[in-house]
């Protein structure tokens, strides 16, 4: 293996073709402060370019966030929906006059979250022509088995006391759209 010496002495004795031409000095280089018989100690870096002469290290900052009251949204109104439970499913659910739309969910179940805001605005666009109402799984286990819910979240739609259509999954608002303008 070649030493520093003997590397130098090969680099300089090569053609001049071979070796890089150097212009201008290392556009980085460590700053680094020694104390006798302690290991040195690293200082920062030193950027040394024309190009980065008028450079300060405040200007270094590019961009700073926005404060916070500016960056919020206001979140948008959630609609309640009521819960249906097994002492109230006859009532509210099999009697209606018109469709009935039942999302079945549990507390636990991440996808259910997602689109409860959706059945939400549905709600909301559909008030006066569609009943919408939630049902948690795990407090009425009873129904869910009797309507076969082997996944939540599961959407429901009833008719004069009928199944008539099921969404099964966090899906789009235009397929829940498309599902309940059937039978509106």
């Amino acid at each position: 293996m070649a030493t520093i010496a003997e590397s130098t002495a090969l680099y300089s004795s090569s053609p001049s073709y071979l070796q890089p031409a150097i212009t201008s000095r290392p556009a980085l280089s460590v700053s680094v402060r020694r104390r006798p018989g302690a290991l040195p100690e690293f200082r920062g870096l030193k950027l040394q370019s024309p190009l980065y002469s008028s450079i300060t290290p405040k200007s270094l900052v590019v961009h700073q966030r926005p404060p916070l009251s500016l960056k919020r949204k206001t979140p948008p109104l959630l609609t309640v929906i009521p819960t249906v439970t097994d002492a109230t499913w006859q009532s509210l659910v099999l009697k209606a006059d018109g469709p009935v739309l039942v999302e079945f969910w549990a507390p636990w179940c991440g996808p259910c979250r997602m689109i409860h805001p959706v059945v939400g605005e549905l709600a909301q666009e559909y008030a006066g022509k569609l009943n919408c109402f939630r049902l948690s799984t795990d407090d009425s286990p009873s129904i869910a088995t009797r309507y076969g819910i082997r996944s939540v979240p599961t959407m429901m739609i009833f008719n004069k006391g009928e199944k008539k259509d099921t969404v099964i999954g966090a899906v789009p608002k235009t397929t829940l759209t498309a599902s309940i303008e059937k039978y509106l």
